[in-house]
């Protein structure tokens, strides 16, 4: 089987390749803004999946699936993945699968439990306004539903109230944990080095995730915003509407 993937949630653009069988196939490409830097999805997403394709010597004749990344993550960069990837879809005839952003992070944790023994992994995103998208597995169940924690919006302090029940404490990876490392870290989780590749999104992650899902319409995939748009908060915020 062969699949595409794409992410567009965080600031990174990714896109990667799939193909099993003997050799398996694995190819990832990505865009990661420098601090300071405006995330380049809408320029850089489809290069990037026309990048790993020319590199793994595959056409579209070939993929049997392509995978996208349903966030949670930014309104703008969440439309402009699933956009593309509905546009794929559609333009090639080959189903849609739809990831979860956090689900895919969490997968970056080792199966294992060798990480100091933690015996559950967070993912976390920076969801802006002093908020993070987060959910939560225990180790090693990565890739069933999260039983730990749904996927929410909250704010940092109130995670930490969840951390804090937690015991061991927790693996929390993403780049969520990163920024808020001093809230989580006095609850009691354990976050790696701040340039970790732990901490990013992979979209090699949503491919092996996708072959044990099944496709669908490009209309049946949407994203999954967890909370209202940036903009429509400060217009309420504002008392306008």
């Amino acid at each position: 089987m062969t699949i595409v993937a794409l992410d567009t949630a965080t600031r990174a653009t990714v896109a990667a390749l799939l193909r099993t069988g003997d050799p398996r196939l694995e190819l990832e490409a990505r865009d990661d803004p420098a601090p300071g830097e405006r995330p380049r999805h809408a320029t850089r997403v489809l290069e990037l999946v026309a990048e790993v394709l020319d590199r793994g010597c595959v056409g579209w004749a070939d993929v049997d699936a392509i995978a996208v990344g349903v966030g949670p993550g930014t309104f703008t960069g969440l439309r402009i993945g699933v956009a593309s990837a509905r546009a794929l879809s559609r333009a090639r005839g080959i189903p849609l699968i739809g990831v979860s952003t956090l689900q895919s992070l969490a997968c970056n944790a080792p199966a294992d439990g060798d990480v100091q023994r933690v015996g559950s992994v967070l993912a976390v995103l920076d969801a802006r306004r002093r908020e993070v998208f987060a959910a939560g597995w225990p180790l090693g169940l990565q890739q069933g539903p999260p039983t730990l924690l749904s996927p929410r919006a909250c704010a940092p302090e109130a995670l930490g109230k969840v951390v804090e029940a937690l015991r061991p404490g927790p693996l929390a990876i993403g780049e969520g944990a990163v920024e808020f490392r001093e809230v989580l870290e006095r609850a009691g989780a354990l976050i790696p080095d701040d340039h970790s590749a732990i901490h990013r999104v992979s979209a090699i992650n949503h491919c092996r995730l996708a072959l044990s899902m099944r496709g669908s319409s490009p209309d049946q995939v949407h994203p999954e915003y967890l909370r209202l748009p940036d903009a429509e908060i400060g217009r309420r915020a504002g008392g306008t509407r």
